[in-house]
């Protein structure tokens, strides 16, 4: 199986939708979606992720089918580090996350990195991986101490679009990356599409592999810009 992780195109975050801009990289993203030949699309049920997906489904001809689960994160990634004032953990500086010894702490410690230590993204974080995990073993993929069983080997591509925060919290869980380190060195962009390969490997087992993270190449064929986004979400 393809998952293909797929950031909404750019919004009006105040009327959940997208901005001409984001329209046109939804029709973008949709054509190259329609190419690869995705079997089913799931989406957030936030106006902006269903308005990406709209071209997508549009093109194959298939349903939006909705996933709850997968809306954006609010009030839980929110921190007052290192100012006192309420904010994303996605704004702060970078170098946040690696100063201090922060870059040594491994998966298991993520949660006490400053910035994060002072929100409540561990039950983001944890709330992502139950569900996560669930959308999963509905596809067929049950996981066993860090790896995957095959319930049932799954060759179809299937679309997830959804949001950055959302987005970022599920790959750290499917590549075991730390989340202070996924918030440091990786940005998922507009429209920006991730593919997750579950390889139906003859013993059983497989486990996730990125093919490629945030691509854009569908902006370029479009002629479309691909300015890259700023860390602002609302």
């Amino acid at each position: 199986m393809l998952l293909y992780i797929v950031r909404h195109g750019d919004p009006d975050y105040k009327a959940d939708c997208l901005t001409p801009r984001g329209r046109l990289q939804a029709e973008a993203v949709g054509k190259r979606l329609s190419v690869s030949g995705i079997d089913r699309i799931f989406s957030s049920p936030m106006g902006r992720a269903k308005e990406t997906a709209e071209p997508t489904a549009r093109l194959l001809g298939l349903d939006i089918n909705i996933e709850d689960w997968s809306h954006e994160i609010k009030g839980e990634r929110l921190t007052p580090f290192p100012d006192g004032e309420k904010k994303s953990v996605s704004v702060i500086q970078n170098t946040y996350y690696r100063r201090n010894g922060n870059i040594a702490l491994d998966f298991d410690r993520a949660f006490e990195c400053d910035g994060f230590s002072q929100s409540e993204m561990d039950k983001a974080y944890k709330f992502i991986e139950e569900n996560g995990r669930d959308f999963l073993e509905r596809l067929g993929y049950r996981e066993e101490d860090g790896i995957y069983k095959i319930l049932q080997p799954n060759e179809e591509k299937v679309a997830l679009f959804c949001h950055t925060v959302m987005g970022r919290l599920l790959l750290s869980y499917l590549l075991h990356i730390p989340v202070h380190l996924m918030w440091s060195g990786f940005q998922m962009t507009h429209s920006g599409v991730t593919v997750i390969e579950f390889k139906n490997n003859p013993d059983g087992f497989t486990a996730p592999k990125c093919r490629c993270f945030s691509d854009m190449s569908h902006l370029f064929a479009e002629g479309l810009d691909m300015t890259h986004d700023n860390d602002v979400e609302v």
